[in-house]
């Protein structure tokens, strides 16, 4: 367990992430998935003792925020910390765009708390910046509104780089950011990390087994036969040529991971924890199945790390 940032917040170092079970119908769907499933993957989420799931009005089009609800009515034990976000605004189509004005984050704060029948979100957070003059400075005032009025507890941001951190940090404190962070994806290390720990700003960091890409369940068939609505069956990292390059990496991680009897993906989510300034990271599952194959990120042993850096490049 460890305090979050400025805040009250003491979460285990695992957080549950919702963004796949949000299902189809939108830009970013991971595709259909079993409602019933994603309960019973909620569920054994908290079993393992993790204490906080993180969701955000666009899965799914606040499908997620729904399937979380429906989790919470039907959990028994202690109540986790419910995070999300606001600040993107899609249409019929499934199209999303960015807007982070006063009046959107205030109708997105509504409805999440309608959705995830809660009285207070425990961490609000706006899901990414956006270039329109002065929009990011309204949204951090209407984030300090909102913490004022009972609505969320503390305010996050995701997405954001250190210098649009240092904007806001000017208005009020920043109690999160939360950013992607793998293996392959160490863009965050050079400038924002150290803002991060030069400011108090705690790190909960996405997408460690790179959308499922090191899980060590992706194969060349399955990233092949990916349906056409979910979004990874369009992204470069999932075809050739950087999907054999990150197959092979993936390969070096079940062999360090092999001796301690862990996974690919409990390496890889081990691996982003190593990093001094990264509080938390969040584990995305599907099924109670997968939850229990990463819940061991937490105790993997020291591992050959230099060597699989250089192989990730």
């Amino acid at each position: 367990m460890t305090l979050l940032g400025d805040s009250d917040l003491d979460i285990t170092r695992l957080g549950f992430g919702t963004w796949a079970i949000g299902g189809p119908g939108w830009v970013s769907g991971w595709g259909t998935q079993n409602d019933d499933e994603s309960v019973r993957a909620i569920h054994r989420a908290l079993e393992h003792g993790i204490n906080w799931i993180d969701t955000a009005a666009v899965y799914g089009l606040g499908h997620a925020e729904d399937v979380v609800r429906r989790a919470l009515d039907e959990w028994s034990g202690p109540r986790p910390y419910v995070f999300t976000k606001c600040g993107l605004e899609w249409d019929a189509d499934g199209d999303v765009r960015r807007v982070i004005s006063a009046d959107r984050i205030r109708a997105e704060c509504e409805d999440s708390l309608r959705r995830l029948n809660v009285d207070v979100i425990d961490l609000y957070q706006i899901h990414w910046p956006t270039k329109v003059p002065g929009e990011i400075e309204e949204a951090w005032e209407t984030m300090q509104a909102l913490r004022e009025e009972g609505k969320i507890r503390w305010a996050g941001v995701s997405n954001f780089d250190e210098e649009q951190l240092a904007r806001v940090n000017a208005i009020a404190p920043v109690t999160s950011l939360q950013p992607p962070y793998s293996l392959r994806r160490r863009g965050i290390e050079e400038r924002v990390l150290p803002y991060c720990v030069e400011h108090g700003i705690g790190v909960i960091v996405y997408a460690p087994m790179f959308s499922g890409l090191l899980s060590g369940a992706m194969t060349r068939e399955r990233a092949a036969s990916l349906p056409d609505d979910d979004w990874r069956s369009r992204h470069r990292e999932f075809q050739p040529p950087l999907l054999d390059r990150n197959l092979k990496l993936v390969e070096r991680m079940r062999e360090a991971g092999a001796p301690h009897g862990k996974s690919p993906g409990e390496i890889a989510i081990a691996w982003t924890l190593r990093n001094p300034a990264v509080t938390a990271a969040i584990v995305g599952g599907r099924s109670a199945e997968q939850v229990d194959g990463v819940a061991g990120a937490l105790n993997v042993p020291e591992v050959d790390w230099a060597a699989l850096e250089e192989y990730a490049g």
